[in-house]
């Protein structure tokens, strides 16, 4: 049996659970309503911690430990001037920030927070993710080289050399890091058996995939950085040679919407890891809990996205290059191929 021979037998996914329409309905509008309730979360978390890593103090003067900081950001934000530079292209300036919005909150909709329940409230079928699409994770992937499209329009639309700059990194950054990326979970894929991601999650119910796929896991790992433009990787917004990179032009709700799509994919790649490595709602406890353990792992996530932001110095933009193409890529791929043996092998 070769390694071809597997993935032509490997089904795609098994998304035949019946589930009545108004269940899901009611389930994916609390998922958004408790990931959109995260972004602000997130925001307050980052700064912080940032402020507890730096030995200083982080928002403390709006609400009970600083805790209305977010809700007064999005106000100044709110209120602040539409502006429009004088040689921008209009249309594409106001869309592009749009696109990265949309496509953020598209890729939310696959991560599982839950299994499939049966007979569960008023007698009915429901589950604890939006979709569950055949196509697995390349769902996610799909829609983040869409949002790739709203970097790239808004610094281009913008009529600024550094916005232009801005986005040509975006561009070659991206693209760069999201094939590691991919390649990195190529491994889960293969001895999972399936693409679905919460097939995938079941098969974690003896031991998580973070054991034997650890050197996928740490790829995943780093090129997430990249993918979100986070520290040490945020050359894109490099503030010391591009001002702020793409988004210099902009202001007001469109700078907003901008940030929010950022960290709303913090959260995505975050639950995305916790259900292709850490056994997505796996964890002690009764069944109910499930949503509590993902929510928890992804947090662990995000705390580690902090702690990596507060320590290492941004790379030259050589380095980060040169460090996906020659030392990122060529693990993934030897990973895979190491993977495959030992699946066709065993």
């Amino acid at each position: 049996m070769t390694a071809l021979d597997f993935w032509m037998i490997a089904p795609l996914a098994e998304v035949g659970f019946e589930v009545s329409v108004w269940a899901q309905v009611i389930v994916s509008v609390i998922i958004f309503a408790v990931v959109l309730q995260l972004v602000p979360i997130v925001l307050l978390m980052e700064r912080k911690l940032l402020g507890r890593f730096q030995g200083r103090y982080g928002p403390n003067r709006v609400g009970l430990f600083g805790a209305m900081q977010p809700l007064v950001d999005i106000v100044k934000l709110a209120s602040k001037e539409d502006f429009v530079p004088r040689n921008a292209a209009t249309a594409i300036f106001i869309i592009a920030p749009v696109i990265s919005l949309v496509t953020a909150v598209a890729t939310i909709a696959i991560v599982p927070f839950g299994n499939t329940v049966e007979d569960g409230l008023f007698g009915a079928n429901y589950t604890l993710y939006g979709i569950d699409v055949s196509i697995g994770f390349l769902y996610a992937f799909a829609f983040g080289s869409m949002a790739f499209y709203g970097l790239m329009l808004g610094g281009w639309a913008s009529g600024s050399k550094y916005s232009f700059l801005g986005s040509m990194r975006s561009a070659a950054q991206l693209i760069s890091y999201e094939l590691a990326a991919g390649l990195s979970l190529v491994g889960v894929v293969m001895m999972a058996g399936t693409l679905s991601l919460t097939e995938i999650v079941n098969k974690q119910d003896q031991m998580w995939f973070i054991v034997p796929q650890f050197v996928g896991f740490l790829i995943f790992l780093v090129a997430s950085f990249a993918e979100l433009n986070r520290a040490p990787f945020d050359l894109v917004e490099a503030d010391a040679e591009l001002v702020a990179g793409y988004q210099t032009e902009y202001g007001g709700m469109r700078f907003a919407s901008f940030m929010m799509a950022e960290y709303m994919n913090m959260v995505v790649f975050a639950g995305i890891a916790t259900a292709m490595f850490l056994g997505g709602w796996h964890g002690p406890g009764p069944g109910w809990l499930d949503p509590v353990w993902v929510i928890v792992k992804m947090f662990a996530f995000i705390t580690l996205f902090v702690w990596i932001r507060a320590t290492l110095p941004r790379l030259r933009y050589d380095q980060l290059m040169s460090f996906g193409w020659k030392i990122l890529v060529p693990i993934a791929v030897l990973n895979v191929l190491v993977t495959a043996t030992l699946v066709v092998a065993l």
